[in-house]
Parts: C-alpha cells; sequence; structure tokens
C-alpha cells in the first residue's frame, strides 16, 4: 500500500525545500496549510478521499484563475497558474476521459434513470474527482436528449 497522501505531499514538500525550488515549496506549502485547515474545519483527521477534495479545488481554482489572467492579457501569470495546477495533477488520480464518461451515463440511462437528477446524484459520486462537474452534467443532458 502507498503512503498516505498527506504524508507524500510532506515529503515533497521536504524535497522541494532541499532543492531550494521557491516555487515548489510555495505551492506545496500552501497546499498543506489548506489541508491543516480542513483537518481542523472537520475535526477529524483527514482521510486520503479528504485531502484528494482539498487538492481537486486547490487545481480547479489554479485553472480558473489562469483562465482570468489570460482574459486579462496576462500570459506569463496565466502560463504560472497552469504549471501549478500541472503539479497539483500529479499527486490526483488519472482524470476520465469523456467517452468513459458517457459511457457510464448511458450504463446508467438503461437502467432507468430518466431525468437529470437522479442521473447527476448516481453519477457524480463515480466521477469524484477524476472529472468535472459542469462538464458530466452537460454530457449527462446531452446523452438524456438523443435516449
Amino acid at each position: 500500500m502507498s503512503a498516505p497522501l498527506q504524508t507524500r505531499l510532506e515529503a515533497e514538500l521536504v524535497d522541494a525545500r532541499r532543492a531550494r525550488d521557491r516555487s515548489r515549496t510555495a505551492l506545496l506549502s500552501m497546499t498543506l496549510s489548506e489541508v491543516h485547515n480542513r483537518r481542523i474545519e472537520m475535526g477529524r483527521d483527514l482521510t486520503d478521499e479528504d485531502v484528494r477534495e482539498v487538492l481537486t479545488r486547490a487545481r480547479k481554482r489554479r485553472q480558473e484563475a489562469a483562465d482570468q489572467m489570460r482574459a486579462g492579457g496576462r500570459e506569463e501569470l496565466a502560463r504560472k497558474e497552469e504549471a501549478e495546477s500541472e503539479a497539483l495533477s500529479a499527486f490526483l488520480p488519472r482524470p476520465m476521459e469523456e467517452e468513459d464518461v458517457r459511457a457510464l451515463v448511458r450504463g446508467l440511462i438503461a437502467e432507468g434513470v430518466g431525468e437529470i437528477g437522479p442521473l447527476m446524484g448516481r453519477l457524480m459520486p463515480l466521477l469524484k474527482g477524476r472529472f468535472d462537474g459542469k462538464e458530466a452534467n452537460r454530457i449527462a443532458r446531452e446523452e438524456l436528449a438523443g435516449a
């Protein structure tokens, strides 16, 4: 079994500090701070799934920031945000492909789920942290329209 995710993050932080990699040190320190805050908020030790949620939110925030930077004409800052997002992605499970999500949606429709609410309710736990919810909703609506 692999080391807990929080332990891996802490080990990466130590390595980044030893390598004097300021940007990676800052990113990992900030992320571990968010993990610590989440632990306080929940009042218990975090599971790997809880830490993945923190990482997923942090990654998504950076992707949104990159989009905003690019819209504002700040390409260099957008690249920095995207690089941080990519660095966080290394700690997350491999994202699902759109075709995999479509197959799951078709399977749920075949089981008789015919409305968007119940469909998304059953789909999202299967996708948690591996596929964007907005995109999953779009796919589900397309598949329901075609069914």
